[in-house]
């Protein structure tokens, strides 16, 4: 299925209608789950579970530090400027892989590994060598594991790019947001257009295998004309995946986002051109829509996956690698296994104290009932195969035993009629199928099947245009 932009035809009503506060759902139950009532006992219990099934693992490292602040960011960053808190967060860091490795039996293979923040080359090369080597160590590694990185473009040279490829990571990815000066300068973020297409030009002459930039749109001073351009460079930039992600203003969760002008903010009317603009221009240019905010080459393995219904997503995106234990190393990281998410202490001095007394650094988590698991599989199909057979529901998790499928959801598929009255979606039979139009707003599809979301407040999340 390909998106196409002339598909999408809203008037103000509908934008204004759809325009709510929802969850990503990059998990199920959303972080907001957390709760501090679970923590080391059931996660330890998870990974047993895990190791007596042989589940494949996904490793990801934070590493939060960041010279300076970019205005927009949402993500959980350490801003300093002083390298000397590299080093005891090396050591911590290794503790804590070290320590979870222990619990992990050696026959379970890593089929993906990333390392996010933050900026994880804040770290200098001996420092990147001995992580890198910490988790060679500790896990066994497959021969064709995704290993990628998130860099900085303004902390980049030929040479770094060179050694990360050289080390093991195959994938790479670098934000760019936007190329127009004005946007830069008032996001805190300049990167002159030369530099962008420098980094780029290194990374293909190294042959990572793909190279990922993120662009966001719904920042301030801009809209669709200017918007265009950067897209437009961004195809003659020419990655293998670009990520359009809506700017989530939450100035009240993210208090760096203070120092943006808010009047200058594009209304979601602009928004919503911007994001037509941008989905004809990718379309145009043979990139497809994969979902949520991702695009690729028709021939990247994602597009593939996808029309052969063979696509998944976790915290780390979406992946053409089978259902994985995600396991998370850093302050703040979220594990997530089969029927339990933990999350790291948020604050770097509660993560060193864990450590020290002989814990893993947990502070929150929550258990998966059988109901949430359920769910689970209903919004990632959705998200990832853009439809659902009801059948491979019932067979998996043995509804027709209990309830079938309509039976189990009598009460989500009456309030999908909505939507699909609005053209976001087909209710079949023996399917539900999300329409093109019914793809970008695939978060409003999703929070159908969330009882949480009733007792959650709006302002928690961003909204879904």
């Amino acid at each position: 299925m390909n998106l196409t932009a002339k598909t999408i035809e809203f008037d103000k009503d509908l934008i204004k209608k759809y325009d709510k506060s929802l969850p990503r759902y990059t998990s199920y139950p959303p972080a907001t789950e957390l709760k501090t009532k679970v923590g080391e006992v059931e996660f330890r219990a998870g990974i047993a579970a895990g190791n007596h099934k042989k589940t494949p693992l996904s490793l990801y490292c934070h590493i939060p530090f960041c010279e300076t602040a970019c205005y927009f960011c949402g993500c959980n960053t350490i801003i300093t400027g002083n390298k000397k808190v590299a080093d005891p967060y090396l050591e911590y860091l290794i503790k804590d892989i070290e320590r979870t490795a222990e619990l992990i039996s050696p026959n379970r293979a890593v089929n993906q590994i990333h390392w996010g923040g933050g900026t994880p080359n804040y770290l200098n090369q001996s420092q990147i060598d001995r992580l890198f080597n910490t988790l060679v160590k500790n896990f066994n590694i497959d021969k064709d594991a995704e290993i990628s990185i998130e860099v900085n473009p303004r902390y980049l040279d030929r040479n770094l790019i060179f050694f990360l490829r050289q080390l093991g990571f195959n994938r790479i990815s670098f934000g760019i947001q936007d190329f127009d000066p004005k946007v830069q300068k008032v996001i805190n973020r300049v990167q002159p257009e030369e530099m962008l297409f420098n980094v780029m030009g290194w990374m293909r002459e190294a042959e990572f295998e793909s190279v990922n930039v993120d662009l966001i749109y719904g920042l301030p001073y801009q809209n669709r004309d200017t918007f265009k351009k950067t897209v437009q460079k961004t195809i003659e930039l020419d990655p293998d995946r670009i990520a359009v992600f809506n700017f989530a203003y939450i100035p009240w969760i993210k208090p760096a986002q203070k120092n943006l002008p808010v009047d200058e903010l594009p209304n979601a009317s602009e928004k919503l051109a911007m994001l037509q603009m941008t989905i004809e221009e990718f379309n145009n240019n043979d990139y497809l829509f994969i979902g949520m905010d991702h695009f690729a080459k028709a021939n990247d393995e994602l597009a593939i996956a996808q029309s052969q219904g063979d696509l998944h997503r976790n915290f780390q995106g979406y992946t053409t690698k089978p259902e994985s234990d995600l396991l998370a190393f850093g302050m703040t990281s979220i594990s997530m296994l089969h029927d339990v998410y933990v999350q790291n202490h948020k604050k770097i001095k509660d993560y060193y104290k864990a450590l020290d007394e002989g814990h893993l650094p947990i502070e929150k988590g929550v258990t998966l009932s059988k109901d949430d698991i359920i769910r689970r599989a209903v919004i990632m199909e959705l998200m990832c195969q853009s439809q659902l057979y009801k059948d491979r529901i019932e067979e998996k998790y043995n509804l027709n035993f209990d309830l079938d499928f309509d039976e189990y959801f009598a009460q989500e598929l009456i309030d999908l009629k909505p939507l699909e009255a609005d053209g976001l979606i087909h209710l079949h039979s023996d399917r539900l199928e999300v329409t093109n139009t019914g793809r970008w707003l695939i978060r409003n599809i999703a929070a159908v099947f969330d009882p949480y979301l009733k007792g959650r407040k709006e302002q928690s999340f961003s909204k879904a245009i």
